[in-house]
């Protein structure tokens, strides 16, 4: 019997959705309509931190990043789920079943990374009120969001060839519309 990894020439079938085709247009339509509102609502956030010189704090700064991290976090999942609505196919590679995880636990993890960070923020703002400006400089700022950015991306990575190293022989359904860790 072969050693090592046998599944680089097969696809999972993403089995999470409804298989009524009556529903197919409902489901897809609904998630169109939050996957649109959820972008345009990060990317006005965005716009606005940016235009505006009186958000150029470190608390919209971590907001703005964390906006773009759900931009990319809901775009890694919900365009392949809206394609598979669409053309009634479930069926996603190998391949692209570890790149969406890969994706999906970046943004996931970055989600937590900068709640944590800004909860760190609004502690210093609270109980440092006197020296905020210079513990939360630009550069610490930076910082925190590139440690917060590698870090997630490290652990990411370590699920991911984690994940590369298991082989998937008898079950190729997952009950799921995305490819995540535990289906």
């Amino acid at each position: 019997m072969a050693r090592g990894n046998q599944t680089k020439g097969f696809e999972f079938l993403l089995w999470g959705l409804s298989e009524l085709p009556e529903q197919q247009s409902i489901l897809f339509l609904l998630f169109l309509w939050m996957y649109v509102i959820t972008v345009a609502g990060n990317l006005l956030i965005v716009l606005a931190i940016g235009t505006d010189v009186r958000l150029h704090t470190p608390m919209y700064f971590f907001l703005a990043n964390l906006s773009c991290a759900d931009i990319l976090f809901t775009s890694t999942t919900v365009p392949k789920a809206l394609v598979n609505i669409q053309t009634q196919s479930r069926s996603i590679s190998y391949a692209g079943c570890l790149t969406q995880l890969y994706f999906f636990l970046t943004f996931g993890d970055m989600d937590i990374f900068l709640l944590a960070t800004m909860a760190y923020d609004r502690y210093v703002a609270i109980c440092l009120p006197l020296h905020y400006t210079m513990i939360m400089s630009l550069r610490c700022c930076i910082l925190m969001v590139t440690a917060c950015w590698t870090l997630t991306n490290l652990v990411a990575m370590t699920h991911t060839f984690l994940m590369f190293q298991l082989s998937f022989c008898s079950k190729k359904i997952i009950p799921d519309f995305f490819c995540d860790l535990g289906p």
